[in-house]
């Protein structure tokens, strides 16, 4: 392959357009400049109005120039694939294209792709030197949506980690990519019906995984803790000072305070979905009600922190340690019935979508 190439597409809108990639992209970039293109924010360029084909033709003679080679695709602009196909979709969708020029900048995707599937494998193996994102900001939905390789139509879509979990190619919780067809009613379908459930269900699974960590693990250092605290022990029987006490406890508090962010990030969500009245376990109700009081008293402490910032270590180890204590007492409650309650499904897109083509207080906080 040639360090540096440009392929050209059919944009609906635009006309010509054309994208730079390979490790020496700029020598590309240089000769769409010279040949009168123009680059836009997402790193398109464009053929601008009054150009021709004898300005493509021109192109070609200056890539030459630059070392760079001139491919022509077989597919319309992926920009515009996108956009039809988030048109199709429930919800208020944004499509955006993205360029990785240089192959080390598709790299940077392979830890935030969350998919068990082809598109997973694809990313880490075969290079894509540009894509489209899809995003529901209202869902916290974001997909990455790619020309499958080595096909001449149809297209992959997978999704990134939703945001507060970690987890890339391979995490047993990650949702199956899928195929798309080229044609954006059938592809909005496919996505309606088959992958935005699945992921739906995906994110449920991950959440309830991660906060049943977060309990197991504040859970273990707690009894940590609690036995040194009654033995005045170190684990390997050194005597204990009162002070080395107190800096053990308030260590401990940070640490589980800091775990417990998770809790109050993905809780929230799961809680509205248990309907323990509809389980074998209708008395969990109470216990759910004080786990969801918890949460929204370790949210407002939250908020003071941010925004306000006059909440001192000691006060807030003081009013966090009551919800994370309720937690531990009652999550077991929580967990059994987040694990029996399904996300809603999507409303199935109606019959007649078109088959054819179409001519962040938390984390500022964290990060303290």
């Amino acid at each position: 392959m040639a360090e540096a190439q440009i392929v050209l597409s059919h944009s609906r809108e635009s006309g010509i357009v054309a994208i730079a990639s390979g490790e020496q992209y700029p020598w590309a970039r240089t000769a769409l400049a010279e040949s009168g293109f123009q680059r836009d924010d997402d790193g398109v360029w464009h053929l601008p109005a009054g150009g021709t084909q004898t300005t493509v033709v021109d192109l070609v003679t200056c890539a030459k120039r630059h070392r760079a080679s001139v491919h022509t695709s077989s597919r319309r602009f992926i920009g515009d694939a996108a956009r039809d196909l988030a048109r199709l979709l429930p919800g208020q969708w944004h499509a955006s294209v993205e360029v990785y020029a240089h192959p080390a900048w598709q790299e940077d995707l392979v830890p935030w792709i969350w998919d068990s599937g082809e598109l997973g494998r694809v990313v880490r193996s075969e290079r894509i030197p540009y894509a489209a994102v899809l995003t529901d900001a209202e869902q916290g939905t974001t997909l990455l949506f790619v020309e499958r390789p080595g096909r001449h139509l149809g297209y992959l879509v997978g999704a990134f980690s939703p945001e507060g979990l970690e987890g890339g190619y391979g995490d047993p919780h990650a949702p199956r990519s899928i195929v798309l067809p080229p044609f954006p009613g059938r592809a909005a379908q496919a996505l309606t019906d088959r992958y935005l459930p699945a992921y739906e269900q995906a994110v449920h699974a991950r959440q309830t995984s991660a906060i049943a960590g977060v309990l197991g693990d504040i859970r273990s250092e707690y009894d940590i803790w609690q036995a040194m605290n009654a033995s005045g022990r170190y684990s390997d029987a050194t005597p204990l000072s009162a002070a080395a006490l107190g800096a053990s406890t308030e260590l401990f508090l940070d640490h589980a305070w800091r775990r417990f962010l998770t809790v109050v990030d993905h809780a929230p969500t799961l809680l509205d979905r248990c309907r323990p009245a509809n389980s074998p376990w209708p008395g969990d109700a109470a216990a759910l009600s004080r786990l969801a009081d918890a949460v929204s008293d370790a949210e407002a402490l939250v908020d003071e922190i941010v925004h306000g910032g006059a909440v001192s270590e000691q006060e807030r180890r003081a009013r966090a340690w009551p919800a994370i204590e309720t937690w531990l007492t009652d999550g077991d409650a929580f967990l059994r019935q987040a694990r029996l309650s399904a996300p809603h499904r999507r409303p199935a897109l109606p019959v007649t979508a078109p088959a054819r083509p179409l001519a962040a207080a938390r984390s500022a906080y964290r990060s303290h």
